[in-house]
């Protein structure tokens, strides 16, 4: 059988799971490509480092980025190195080299996608990244390949296992989110620095990627509006749950009238629903297309082997020549022109949960109210609670539902009820959502 020589750009944790596929499961992989995937060399930072590979060949880990561009053998490359710099400067030299590139990270292809695909189709080569969201999720595939047929209508997703497995281990354990977080960075899912991760920064490049693929929108990441898990307290997601609902951090894209939505914002789902049972670290994109419906992608969106998995999965794809027909066809981050409009985030539509602590006095409910009734905010429920320890003077805490009303409208009307006498300056305000 045939051989396409590979390499592997960066021996992390991934890299090291790819190489095991390849080295442990060539058979398998060789009967998928027609052809077999050999490893040829491997960049590293540190040679001397145990890779944790019993059976790794000699001479194929190397400190030399020119053994692999100038290697006209291999054709393949893995890129598995993370962040913007060296990895854009990286990505370039392996196509201007000649090789077609696979590729796990979504922050560069986020912000610098137009740049590299462009580059990619004057050189004739090719760039493939499942791997980039969704770990060992195959929607990348789904959406360019599967759902052609479709108009896609909305995406929305659980786009990052790091503050799902803290939202977890919140609402099943009843953890703070300081112990929460500090567990997931015990476990490897969260980084020494967490901040993309739970800022919604994370969510955003992947959702600004799935966007482009979907509805063909090229969208600066850092535009895209992110709430993260700052926006609420333990309280609130206990307040949730008594009221039937789950906190998610939800990305969102969806077609409202020809124009699109577009955000990352803590979401109380009903429970049941498909978003609001995705428990740990684990990934789910609901998608709904004009032909097919309703569909769910649920898995490993991160770790050594389902994120090796999608990579391999791409280099199958890019020897067997599959790739090279789905790039050229899809066009993708091209010049090619979409008439599809953002709508400004204050002007989304949706439900609400609004917590405040107020004053226990005459008065404070109808002046609450009646802010809301200013702003044309219909209320679906209020419950009041009474205070855990009797303090004085005495402040008890006060949640909203509303109706559907413009994001806009909220935010005014929350603000407004903030700046009253009788109400605590800490309050919060979440999305709400039946799916």
């Amino acid at each position: 059988m045939e051989k396409t020589h590979v390499a592997i750009v960066g021996m992390g944790t991934v890299g090291t799971g790819v190489a095991r596929l390849l080295l442990d499961h060539g058979d398998r992989l060789a009967r998928h490509a027609g052809r077999v995937l050999w490893l040829e060399k491997s960049l590293v930072r540190d040679l001397s480092k145990s890779r944790g590979i019993d059976d790794l060949p000699e001479g194929i880990l190397t400190t030399d980025l020119s053994e692999i561009l100038e290697n006209p053998d291999i054709q393949v490359v893995a890129h598995l190195v993370g962040g913007i710099e060296p990895a854009r400067t990286i990505m370039l030299q392996l196509l201007e080299a000649g090789k077609d590139v696979v590729t796990a990270n979504k922050a560069l292809l986020a912000q610098h996608g137009s740049e590299l695909f462009d580059r990619a189709r004057e050189l004739g080569r090719t760039i493939a990244f499942e791997a980039s969201v969704g770990g060992g999720i195959p929607i990348i595939a789904n959406i360019t390949q599967c759902f052609t047929a479709n108009q896609i209508l909305s995406l929305r997703g659980i786009l990052n296992g790091t503050s799902n497995y803290i939202l977890t281990q919140m609402s099943e354990k009843g953890a703070e989110y300081a112990d929460a977080l500090l567990n997931a960075q015990q476990l490897g899912y969260a980084e020494a620095d967490p901040a993309m991760d739970v800022d919604g920064s994370d969510a955003a490049q992947k959702l600004a990627i799935l966007a482009h693929l979907a509805f063909g929108v090229q969208v600066n990441w850092k535009e895209i509006y992110r709430r993260g898990l700052e926006a609420f307290t333990l309280e609130d997601i206990q307040y949730a749950d008594k009221l039937d609902y789950r906190i998610r951090l939800i990305a969102t894209a969806q077609l409202i009238d020809d124009n699109l939505e577009l955000h990352v914002s803590p979401t109380l789902i009903r429970k049941g629903r498909p978003l609001a049972e995705v428990r740990g670290a684990y990934n789910a994109i609901s998608v709904v297309g004009d032909a097919v419906g309703d569909m769910f992608f649920h898995g490993q969106g991160a770790g050594q082997m389902p994120t090796a998995s999608a990579v391999v999965a791409d280099m199958i794809d890019t020897a067997a020549g599959r790739t090279d027909i789905t790039f050229r066809r899809l066009e993708l981050w091209s010049d090619r022109q979409c008439e599809i409009e953002l709508i400004p985030y204050p002007r989304t539509r949706g439900r609400y949960y609004m917590r405040f602590l107020v004053a226990d006095e005459p008065g404070v409910l109808s002046e609450i109210t009646g802010i809301l009734g200013k702003h044309k905010i219909s209320i679906s429920s209020i419950i009041q609670h009474e205070p855990k320890e009797p303090t004085e003077p005495r402040k008890v805490p006060l949640i909203i539902m509303t109706h559907e009303c413009e994001e806009i409208q909220a935010s005014r009307a929350h603000l407004a009820i903030e700046q009253l006498a009788s109400v605590d300056e800490k309050s919060y305000r979440l999305r709400v959502s039946e799916n």
